[in-house]
């Protein structure tokens, strides 16, 4: 016979076990974005001086090279289409959610109604294993709806995290249409560039171009 504890034990491993984290969106793009954006090459169609010098990683550079870096962490905690899509993304979440509680305490109803009816003796031998296939059915239902539902949301989240990365590159790209710079390199507190003079920084003004392309693009879809 099935027990309703083991019912509520297994309700609770049910539950979607995605974006507990306050910053699980950002911690996965951090991740690409120093590999997207370690080195931003823009060619201006001039020559640049023959003595180079390289990178920890072995990337070469010249040294007459025009270089700026941003602070990548720093400019997605504050670009507004981040939030936007985390917000998206958690309500989402809820959602999911809601619905595995419900199905999960409808589980557990049923198996509340066939504890009682088999212990009253209200139903045959014959029924009470017919009751329990149906119920161990119902059980796999819901794992395997947690498990398309958690698919669902890790994929929602990747397409958003490429879709970040690919905002940046774009913007990067017409922020820098007049070649003034022949690399744009991604920077994060202890990271590969450990001393960076702050006049290479553009971080700021950069994500103040983010943010009014973003809102114009809002502005724009919502009209």
């Amino acid at each position: 016979m099935l027990q309703r504890g083991t019912a509520f034990a297994h309700l609770l491993k049910v539950k979607l076990q995605i974006m507990n984290k306050k910053h699980l969106i950002i911690e996965s793009i951090l991740a690409v974005a120093l590999v997207v954006l370690y080195i931003l090459h823009f060619t201006s169609g001039k020559s640049s001086a023959s003595t180079v010098t390289t990178t920890s990683t072995g990337t070469p550079i010249a040294q007459s090279a025009n270089i700026a870096y941003v602070y990548i962490d720093s400019l997605l905690n504050n670009y507004d289409s981040y939030h936007d899509m985390r917000a998206s993304l958690a309500q989402k979440q809820k959602s999911m959610e809601a619905e595995l509680t419900n199905k999960g305490r409808n589980y557990e109803k049923a198996i509340g109604d066939y504890q009682e009816k088999a212990q009253k003796g209200l139903i045959t031998r014959s029924e009470a294993q017919k009751l329990e296939q149906q119920l161990g059915a119902e059980q796999q239902n819901l794992v395997r709806l947690r498990d398309q539902l958690n698919q669902q949301l890790a994929e929602e989240e990747q397409v958003l995290n490429r879709r970040l990365i690919n905002d940046i590159v774009v913007y990067l790209k017409e922020y820098n249409k007049d070649g003034r710079y022949n690399f744009i390199m991604s920077n994060t507190f202890g990271g590969s560039l450990l001393n960076c003079p702050d006049s290479l920084n553009i971080t700021k003004e950069v994500l103040v171009g983010l943010n009014e392309k973003y809102g114009a693009t809002k502005k724009t879809a919502t009209k």
